[in-house]
């Protein structure tokens, strides 16, 4: 459907007790791409997923770059906050939480500028191959009390483990309480991602929230 501003798919929830997710996908995906991954990580969670805006050669993703790495931070501000102003609207729309984010490399990257730039918009964030959007995001701690898992490639040729480290950093001077892991892996997901997700949002889904 494309109602709200971005063609996107909604899954009920069937576990009321169940934290929603938003599912984010990397560049050349679509709404459908990480619906499994999700359901692999939160049966029964209700599912948001969003097709990103800005083409690339005809490949979808969520905000602009110059060059592999290099963002356009100007679209990356903008775009962040067009998502913030959908995830309200979803919110309102399909009576759900505030969802916490599952993104994957794009993905996970348009996750981490909404939570430094509208902070109050996701309960929290699992972040697949993540690397800092922006080169100075706001000073503050409004993510004071949210959690963050960030899971990194340690042979990623796109995202090394260095740029996964400086996005922690950035978080946590922003509030929020991040857990960094690495797995041997390079940018592909695995099977150690899903469980690591599962895990941590099994101790985590309960952290503080936005207004439920």
């Amino acid at each position: 459907m494309s109602e709200l501003g971005f063609i996107h798919r909604f899954a009920p929830g069937e576990r009321s007790d169940a934290r929603p997710l938003v599912l984010l996908h990397g560049t050349g995906g679509d709404e459908d791409d990480l619906v499994p991954l999700g359901r692999m990580v939160a049966p029964g969670a209700a599912l948001l997923s969003p097709r990103g805006k800005v083409l690339e050669n005809g490949m979808p993703r969520f905000f602009r770059r110059l060059a592999e790495g290099v963002f356009d931070e100007n679209d990356v501000r903008a775009r962040a906050h067009e998502f913030a102003d959908f995830i309200d609207a979803a919110r309102e729309r399909y009576a759900i939480a505030a969802p916490i984010a599952l993104g994957y490399s794009n993905g996970a990257n348009i996750a981490a500028a909404v939570m430094l730039l509208r902070p109050n918009t996701l309960a929290g964030g699992i972040l697949l191959r993540a690397m800092p959007p922006l080169a100075s995001p706001p000073a503050g701690q409004g993510l004071s009390g949210r959690a963050v898992l960030i899971v990194s490639g340690a042979r990623d040729p796109i995202v090394p483990p260095a740029g996964a480290a400086r996005l922690a950093a950035m978080l946590e001077r922003a509030g929020a309480q991040v857990e960094s892991r690495v797995l041997p892996g390079g940018h592909e997901l695995s099977q150690a991602d899903v469980t690591l997700a599962q895990e941590w949002l099994r101790l985590n889904a309960g952290a503080r929230a936005v207004a439920s």
